[in-house]
């Protein structure tokens, strides 16, 4: 049965407009679960973002998140060097989202955190099947919900899940953790002359083809209405920082 307690409301936000969440799907890549370069999970990057996660739900924000796989298999790469085909590829990548989500979830609990994990792909030893109304319910208990595997479907990346997952779920913002603290009119690390955007709206992302996400996943959270915000996880507090409303990193919104 849906849950009978209102979802927050939400109110539309324009460029240079700030305001604290109520509810939020925070995307995090598989990368930063391990060191800059590496593989695996790296102890040490797993307790930074599990304590970064932790500092924000303190904060009463009800918080969903969904984890890539990348340090774990990128099954892009087999698939584009032909050794595997995109399909099998992709569904290894999700497996490898439910490797992350796990990891995730034992820390989580471990620092005192109440979470669940909820997979797209029936793994019931593990997860919990991903069902709306049932991650809705868990977040307003106050839970931490995890989601894993993608949309369950190949050739969708975790992006275009996060804009899914944020669309269904009524979250008021979808955060974009990377390791750059925003959006920038080309590689700061190649052109020195970059600049950062503060703000931009989807119509000049797409336009521009700026590396905020991938396309698919830019043009639902437009459609939608969700606005997308590009900050830097590895910054101690940024996490707490966007769930109050501070001004960090880009924010993308709608015209």
């Amino acid at each position: 049965m849906p849950s009978s307690t209102a979802s927050p409301k939400k109110s539309k936000i324009t460029k240079g407009k700030r305001r604290p969440f109520k509810r939020v799907l925070l995307k995090l890549s598989g990368e930063s679960f391990c060191t800059p370069g590496g593989f695996g999970i790296a102890p040490k990057e797993l307790h930074s973002i599990a304590s970064e996660v932790r500092d924000a739900a303190k904060l009463g924000a009800q918080i969903a998140i969904v984890v890539g796989g990348g340090n774990i298999i990128r099954g892009a790469e087999l698939a584009a060097a032909g050794h595997i085909h995109q399909a099998t590829a992709d569904h290894m990548g999700m497996l490898g989202t439910v490797m992350n989500a796990l990891a995730l979830k034992e820390k989580l609990r471990d620092l005192g955190v109440e979470c669940r994990v909820m997979s797209a792909i029936e793994i019931r030893a593990v997860a919990e099947p991903f069902i709306r109304s049932r991650a809705l319910r868990h977040m307003e208990k106050g839970r931490v919900v995890i989601l894993a595997a993608g949309t369950g479907n190949p050739f969708f990346t975790t992006d275009t899940c996060a804009a899914l997952r944020a669309t269904e779920l009524e979250c008021e913002i979808l955060l974009k953790a990377t390791k750059v603290d925003g959006v920038y009119t080309a590689d700061p690390k190649k052109d020195p002359k970059a600049t950062r955007y503060e703000s931009l709206s989807f119509s000049e992302a797409l336009a521009k083809r700026l590396k905020v996400m991938d396309m698919t996943a830019l043009a639902m959270c437009q459609e939608h209405e969700i606005p997308v915000l590009v900050f830097d996880f590895n910054k101690h507090g940024n996490i707490a920082r966007v769930i109050k409303g501070e001004d960090v990193g880009t924010l993308v919104t709608v015209d």
